[in-house]
Parts: structure tokens; C-alpha cells; sequence
């Protein structure tokens, strides 16, 4: 099964990874993105011999545009160009998961600060202001009325070319926390509570939220599958919250996992997970 695994930076899931193929016998090459020039319609010598290309840029858009190069030239990609373009959008991401029936909050786009001011009055306040592109929390802004709304819009709106998109979304009163799922292919390899820091609404673990061992229940189960097959999710991390009206409702979907926080919590081994299933996958 000749393999690749693509990074541009390695952090702890990067080490684990290799250290599990490694464990696993099974023969990988590290290519690190930033090292090539890939010829258009051409397999680099480099890649003449791999199948599948496991990509782990930190860069959604470097991974974005590799896996179309290497589909291009007859390499599977995980995540795929596919899943890359839709799980790395917010928007296109809450479109798949409406169009297949996955509950999640309630969202309006716009594209204009006028637009994006009468958005507010469609979700109510509180609400949630994303960038449609974007991670670990960055640039998330909760809107508790229309004068914040109002200096935020603003502010956003000379951030050119990023704020041409104004997605806004109902605030979900969690209940402290959100839960992260691990799938790996029809999979939940794992589940964490990614608990608040003190005086603070979001959860992510980069911000400092914590990871506590959630339990992988049927109900669980069943939206967070079906939140991976609407977005044709291999190997994907699924943000789940718990609403007091609707029950979970998934949020986002992480085309490319960090999963430290899941290990660390469940003591899981997430990569040997991953490795073994890409070996069966070629196998099949």
C-alpha cells in the first residue's frame, strides 16, 4: 500500500501518525507540501509509486488545492478534494447538512452590512458571527445586540477580501461545552466533551478548553454518521451541541482532525485507527 502523508508543519498528531505506520509495518513517505512543484497532469517522481495521500497540511487551502492536483494525476486523496471544498466552508458545509436532514442551528448568510444588520433579525439576539474559512475559534464573534452588531459589521467589512460573506447563526445555549466525534470511516472511533475555559463561551481546545471522555451513544451515533456522509467524510471531526429545544445539532465538520484533545481524554489510539483503515481500504 504505498502511501503518502502530506504536512506542512509537524505537531503531535503528524508524530503520532508516522509513529503508527511505523508500528503497523505499513511503508509510508513524509512529504513535507512546501518541498515541491508539482507539474500539472504529471506524477512527480517523488509520488510515482503512491496510491493514497493522506493530506495533514495545517493550511485548509494548501491541502485544498493539493488533493486536486494529486485526484489529477490518479491518487486518492483523504479528506478528498470533495470533502476538503465542502467540510473547509461553513456555508457549503450547513448547506449539505440541510439538504440531508442533519439538524443544526438555524443560519442566514449575506452579503452586504445592510443584509448582514437585517440577518440579526431573522436569528435574534444572541447570535454567532463566522467566517465561512476558518479555525480554532478565529474571528468567531458572539453578538449580544445591534450596537455590537452594528461595530463588529463594520470592522468586518474592511477585512477585504475575507468578509464578503456574512454568515450568521443562532447562538446555542450549550450547556458549557460541545462534544467532538472522531469518524473514521462508518466509524465513531471517539467522542470528547471540549469543556469551556472560565469566562468563556467557546470550547475550543487551541483556546483553552478542556477534553473530557464523552459517552458514543446510539442517538450520537446516528447524527454524527450521517453528518459525515453528507459531506463524504472519511477520516473527519464532527462538532456536536447540545441544544436545550432541538437536542444535538452538529456545527461544523473538521476535514482534517486534530484528535490530541480525544487521545489525551480516551486514551483512544486514534492514528493506528486511521493507518489501519487506509491499509483495508487499499486492500479492498
Amino acid at each position: 500500500m504505498p502511501l503518502s502523508i502530506f504536512y506542512d508543519q509537524i505537531r503531535f498528531e503528524e508524530k503520532e501518525l508516522f509513529k503508527a505506520a511505523e508500528n503497523l509495518s505499513i511503508p509510508f513517505k513524509r512529504l513535507n507540501a512546501d518541498d515541491f512543484s508539482f507539474t500539472l497532469g504529471r506524477r512527480e517522481l517523488e509520488i510515482q509509486d503512491v496510491d493514497t495521500a493522506l493530506l495533514r497540511c495545517v493550511s485548509y487551502f494548501k491541502s485544498l488545492h493539493l488533493s486536486s492536483y494529486l485526484e489529477g494525476v490518479g491518487i486518492q486523496t483523504v479528506s478528498s478534494f470533495k470533502t476538503l471544498q465542502i467540510a473547509g466552508n461553513k456555508l457549503f458545509t450547513t448547506v449539505e447538512l440541510v439538504k440531508n436532514n442533519v439538524k443544526t442551528p438555524f443560519t442566514v448568510i449575506s452579503f452586504s452590512y445592510q443584509s448582514a444588520l437585517d440577518s440579526f433579525n431573522k436569528t435574534g439576539y444572541p447570535a454567532v458571527l463566522k467566517p465561512v474559512i476558518g479555525s480554532w475559534g478565529r474571528l468567531i464573534s458572539l453578538i449580544k445586540d445591534k450596537y455590537t452588531a452594528e461595530a463588529v459589521l463594520e470592522d468586518r467589512l474592511y477585512m477585504f477580501p475575507l468578509y464578503q460573506v456574512f454568515y450568521v447563526q443562532e447562538y446555542v445555549e450549550k450547556p458549557g461545552r460541545d462534544i467532538r466525534a472522531t469518524v473514521i470511516g462508518d466509524e465513531v472511533v471517539s467522542a470528547i466533551y471540549r469543556v469551556s475555559p472560565p469566562d468563556q463561551w467557546k470550547t475550543n481546545i487551541a483556546i483553552g478548553g478542556k477534553s473530557e471522555k464523552a459517552e458514543i451513544t446510539s442517538e450520537l451515533t446516528e447524527i454524527v454518521l450521517k453528518a459525515a456522509k453528507a459531506v463524504g467524510g472519511e477520516i473527519v471531526g464532527i462538532d456536536v451541541m447540545e441544544s436545550p429545544r432541538e437536542g444535538y445539532v452538529v456545527n461544523e465538520v473538521n476535514p482534517t482532525p486534530e484528535f490530541r484533545g480525544s487521545m489525551e481524554a480516551t486514551g483512544i489510539n486514534i492514528p493506528e485507527k486511521i493507518l489501519k483503515y487506509l491499509a483495508s481500504k487499499a486492500r479492498r
